[in-house]
């Protein structure tokens, strides 16, 4: 159980060295790989009962040609874009963020670094230490958050788009 006390102990020293911003950047890091985790989650199990559920539908139907039967198969595939494209732009937007996030405590560590010289000078050397680390932990940390996500993003959208066409080929027009 030590174990515990000091990877918490690593952990709170990391980001009270960091600063709010890298408090930040975490709580939106979860918050981003639990919107990641979901779509994950709909494509892997709930998708899969959906689309049978729709191309089922389309199949009993006897009228596949008219006007309106073309207007309810873009109904269909509409809705069902619909649940495939939900919080992937939340998501691209989070992974923007980051970098923006790791700026800001680039900026707020180079302001203590400032505040320190003008009132100790360059003797304090140790302040200053503080000051630059404030300035990269978040950096690192917005960087990292933003990459660990575009890979993720990048199987998300894919697999969306994939969806999005097996969907529109599995309403076959022509019987």
């Amino acid at each position: 159980m030590l174990w515990f006390y000091d990877i918490y102990d690593a952990v709170t020293n990391f980001m009270e060295t960091g600063g709010v911003v890298l408090w930040v950047i975490a709580i939106l890091l979860v918050f981003m790989w639990s919107l990641v985790f979901e779509r994950a989650w709909y494509f892997l199990v709930i998708h899969n009962r959906l689309k049978k559920h729709i191309v089922q539908n389309w199949n009993e139907r006897s009228d596949i040609r008219s006007w309106h039967a073309h207007r309810i198969r873009e109904a269909l595939i509409s809705r069902a874009g619909l649940g495939i494209d939900q919080n992937l732009g939340l998501i691209r937007t989070l992974i923007r963020l980051f970098p923006l996030l790791g700026l800001l405590g680039t900026v707020t560590g180079m302001i203590k670094v400032f505040d320190v010289l003008s009132i100790a000078g360059g003797g304090d050397i140790r302040s200053i230490a503080d000051g630059v680390s404030l300035a990269t932990i978040p950096t690192m940390a917005g960087m990292v958050a933003a990459l660990s996500g575009v890979f993720a993003f990048s199987w998300l959208s894919r697999k969306a788009i994939r969806e999005k066409e097996l969907i529109h080929d599995l309403l076959v027009i022509e019987r």
